[in-house]
């Protein structure tokens, strides 16, 4: 995985656990950075500071406020945000099964898109979908869009 700073950072095993280079990156605790609440502070709330990846189950994001956000594969891959796949649900059409589609499903890698999102792509060959902290930390609550 690449680090917003550039830096390619180690993951463990299958996707394991977010690197720790990534965590002490610095990038993520160099600069001015204001603390939640105070005036003109930052919210990062919304900044992970935890992710697992299964390839064959999902992903688990630990945000800096300690909320937990667990997604499956299938609500990732039918939620994928790219324009493809939205247009198709657009039209009342699922983004995943797509005729010719391995079985099961898989994450077969997975990169942070700069600082806000991850970029996963899946064993039928697609990763055009930017998936941001954000984004998922909603979809944990009220799931993704339809």
């Amino acid at each position: 995985m690449i680090c917003r700073c550039g830096r390619r950072t180690a993951l463990g095993p299958g996707l394991g656990q977010l690197a720790p280079a990534f965590l002490g990156c610095p990038s993520r605790s160099g600069g001015l950075r204001l603390g939640i609440g105070q005036p003109g502070g930052v919210d990062d709330s919304n900044e992970p500071v935890d992710l697992e990846i299964k390839r064959e189950e999902g992903i688990t994001v630990r945000f800096a406020d300690g909320h937990v956000a667990r997604i499956g594969l299938m609500e990732l891959r039918q939620g994928c945000p790219c324009a493809t796949c939205r247009a198709l649900r657009e039209r009342g059409e699922d983004g995943w099964p797509r005729p010719g589609a391995p079985d099961p499903l898989r994450i077969t890698d997975a990169q942070f898109h700069g600082a806000y999102a991850l970029q996963i792509t899946w064993n039928d060959g697609h990763r055009t979908g930017l998936y941001p902290f954000e984004a998922l930390r909603r979809w944990s609550v009220s799931g993704p869009p339809r």
